[in-house]
């Protein structure tokens, strides 16, 4: 796999793809959002990022006064989706893909992410489709990451654009109440069904074995589970407390993110009815 080029210069990844890498790295976004333009003729624009004028400038470099098809929104987070709305006034194209999201919980959050102006003009659901000149995008639910995430399929090359639910840097972030542990797992199994060649993240690069990843990362949940059993096998505990276990020497500005992921484990496994809320803290079921 090829380093990723710095912000703003398109890197051709094959005939129909390019990318383009946003200026937002972070402890969130790794070296920062990449963009994917899909096509030649005509094209889509995925996930066109934050609402940064450098980086829409670079994207209208390499659309080339070229007709936009269709501005694709794998899910509203705002290092995603906040660009869409320049690029529409931009080239007239319509803002397709993930649903928009009322989030009514005001509890913490890992990284303040959501865009809450996101207003797509088509919401797409499992199946459907964009179509090109030599080019199709399929929406593949895959919500977990967020309630609304889709991935798009380009059938023409069996790649598959991943958004944030496979990244090829990091695991993703799965914060409650908009993420959920039980759709993200079963999200991933969904994708170990598929034959895709190659990821293409929103974050990090591409993924050519990406059905050995998708396992890895399927194995890594199932580790994190299996120390959140046996810490509480040992006594109720707070989450910061597991936290300070379960992530030996992390980075403190992603301690708010690992605390919400294992939230994220709690839920899940108290709907299996492994474990149960006490007040500030969870405590194991007895066998």
């Amino acid at each position: 796999m090829a380093k990723d080029p710095p912000a703003g210069v398109p890197m051709t990844l094959e005939p129909l793809v390019t990318r383009v890498l946003a200026p937002n790295a972070s402890p969130y976004t790794y070296t920062g959002t990449q963009t994917h333009i899909v096509g030649i003729d005509d094209v889509a624009i995925i996930d066109p990022g934050p609402a940064d004028p450098a980086h829409h400038d670079a994207l209208m470099a390499v659309i080339a006064g070229r007709p936009v098809v269709a501005i694709v929104i794998t899910h509203h987070h705002r290092d995603h989706s906040p660009g869409a709305r320049a690029l529409k006034a931009a080239t007239g194209a319509p803002i397709v893909g993930a649903a928009p999201f009322a989030l009514t919980d005001d509890g913490p959050r890992a990284d303040d992410a959501f865009d809450p102006d996101y207003a797509p003009d088509r919401v797409m659901a499992e199946g459907d489709s964009v179509t090109g000149t030599g080019w199709t995008l399929t929406a593949i639910a895959t919500p977990g990451h967020t309630k609304n995430h889709l991935a798009f399929a380009l059938p023409e090359t069996r790649a598959l654009f991943s958004g944030d639910h496979v990244m090829g840097w990091s695991t993703s972030v799965v914060s409650p109440p908009d993420g959920d542990m039980t759709d993200y797992m079963a999200s991933l199994e969904k994708l170990i069904g598929r034959d895709d060649r190659v990821y293409y993240p929103g974050h990090g690069l591409e993924i050519d074995r990406p059905e050995r990843l998708v396992r890895g990362m399927l194995g890594h949940r199932k580790q994190r589970e299996g120390q959140i059993l046996r810490l509480l096998g040992e006594g109720p505990r707070a989450i910061p407390a597991m936290v300070e276990r379960m992530y030996a020497g992390l980075d403190p500005r992603l301690f708010g993110a690992a605390e919400r992921s294992v939230l994220a484990h709690l839920i899940d496994l108290e709907r299996r009815g492994l474990v149960a809320a006490d007040g500030e803290a969870w405590r194991g079921m007895a066998a």
